[in-house]
C-alpha cells in the first residue's frame, strides 16, 4: 500500500512537473528578471510541491503550484530586502530563452508593455501575467488567490484599466 502511494505520488509529481514547469519558470522569470534566480525559484517551487504531496489535500495542482511560486518569490525578495518587484531585464533575452518559446513574437511594443506592467502593484502584475501570459482561467486564479471568481474578475478589470492608462501615458 505504501509502495503504491509512493508510485502514485511520483507519477502525479512527474505529470505536474511536465505540464507546468515552463509556466512556473516564466512566472518566476517575469517577477525576478534573472534566468538563474528564476531557475532556482522554480526548483524550490517543485521541491515544496513534492513535500506537500503527501501531507496536504491538493485539489488543483496548477493553482497550488502558482500559490507556492507566489510565496517563493515573496520569500526571495524578503531575504534580499528588496521592497519592490522588478520586471527589469532585456526583453530580447526573453524571446531567446528556450523555456520562453511561446513569447518568441516579441515586438518593439513589448518594452513599453513590460515597463507599464512593472509599474502596477504586485497583485495586479500577478493577475495580468497569470491570465494573459499563462492563460489561467478566472477560477484557477481565484483558487490561487483564495478569493471569489467575481473578486478576481473585478481585480483583473482594474489591473487592465491601470495598465491601459500607463500605456497611454507613454
Amino acid at each position: 500500500m505504501v509502495r503504491q502511494l509512493t508510485i502514485n505520488m511520483k507519477e502525479r509529481f512527474s505529470k505536474a512537473y511536465d505540464e507546468h514547469v515552463s509556466s512556473i519558470y516564466r512566472f518566476c522569470y517575469l517577477k525576478v528578471g534573472s534566468r538563474d534566480i528564476a531557475e532556482d525559484l522554480s526548483s524550490e517551487v517543485f521541491l515544496r510541491f513534492w513535500k506537500q504531496l503527501n501531507s496536504s489535500r491538493i485539489d488543483n495542482d496548477k493553482a497550488f503550484l502558482y500559490g507556492i511560486a507566489r510565496n517563493v518569490i515573496a520569500d526571495h525578495y524578503r531575504k534580499r530586502h528588496t521592497p519592490s518587484v522588478s520586471l527589469e531585464g532585456n526583453v530580447l533575452n526573453i524571446a531567446a530563452d528556450p523555456y520562453l518559446a511561446d513569447i518568441a513574437a516579441v515586438s518593439s511594443d513589448m518594452e513599453q508593455v513590460r515597463k507599464a506592467l512593472s509599474e502596477l502593484n504586485d497583485e495586479y502584475q500577478n493577475l495580468v501575467i497569470w491570465h494573459y501570459l499563462d492563460e489561467l482561467s478566472i477560477s484557477e486564479i481565484a483558487k490561487i488567490e483564495e478569493k471569489s471568481e467575481e473578486s478576481v474578475r473585478v481585480q483583473l478589470h482594474r489591473a487592465l484599466n491601470q495598465l491601459r492608462d500607463r500605456l497611454q501615458e507613454v
